[in-house]
């Protein structure tokens, strides 16, 4: 699997408009992203440009803070799935964790897993906030919840992926579940860097410059999970 493929193409901005949403979404078609990834009022739009492509449509819930109410978060995410999202990407209840409340944040990520139903769900881990023991419990927790993926960062926080933290998460999980690595990654150097320190997803509004900007990172290949 080549580099585009490894790419979750993003548009997150709260002053994206259904243009702008319309337009990653050609460009995902056009360059053979793994996904267009957007926020949840913008799914149905997503899904029906993309129908009929491989490119699949991954909604955020929680986003960007994981500090709203459980059940609403589970809320959300159905609501994307019956929309026509195929992944998606939630934000952990980070406060929830810093302060102990481990069963309240597994409790929330179940939830949010079961109204997935069939499609995988990312948690965003927002790592910048985080200490070593937190994202080592944070990697825990997830895997316990049946997550298929922990993510570093929403890009919308103090900082986005680091080297450390994306080999720190993919050693705590060991294979239980994967690695997506988000926030940050603006060139190929910096994707290929990523990959080969265990992620096998990336999050980027970058994705066009990624594929175009080094010769190296065409028919690089990602192993792991699609």
């Amino acid at each position: 699997m080549n580099v585009a493929r490894a790419i979750d193409h993003t548009l997150l901005k709260p002053d994206a408009t259904c243009s702008d949403i319309l337009r990653l979404c050609a460009e995902a078609r056009e360059f053979g992203f793994f996904s267009a990834c957007v926020n949840s009022t913008w799914v149905a739009v997503a899904a029906e440009a993309l129908k009929g492509s491989e490119v699949r449509v991954v909604a955020v819930t929680g986003f960007p803070l994981g500090a709203m109410d459980s059940k609403a978060k589970a809320f959300e995410t159905r609501r994307a799935i019956d929309s026509g999202a195929g992944e998606i990407d939630t934000v952990l209840a980070v406060g929830r964790l810093k302060g102990g409340e481990e069963s309240y944040v597994l409790d929330d990520l179940a939830g949010v897993v079961e109204a997935a139903g069939a499609a995988r769900v990312k948690v965003i881990l927002e790592a910048c906030l985080l200490n070593h023991e937190e994202k080592l419990a944070a990697c825990r927790i997830a895997c316990e919840a049946g997550v298929a993926f922990v993510k570093t960062s929403t890009g919308f926080s103090t900082g986005g992926a680091t080297i450390e933290d994306v080999r720190l998460m993919a050693a705590a999980v060991a294979g239980r579940c994967q690695v997506k690595a988000s926030g940050g990654i603006r060139d190929a150097a910096s994707a290929r860097a990523m990959l080969d320190a265990g992620a096998v997803r990336l999050g980027t509004s970058n994705g066009i410059a990624i594929v175009r900007g080094s010769v190296a990172a065409q028919g690089y290949e990602v192993h792991g999970l699609p």
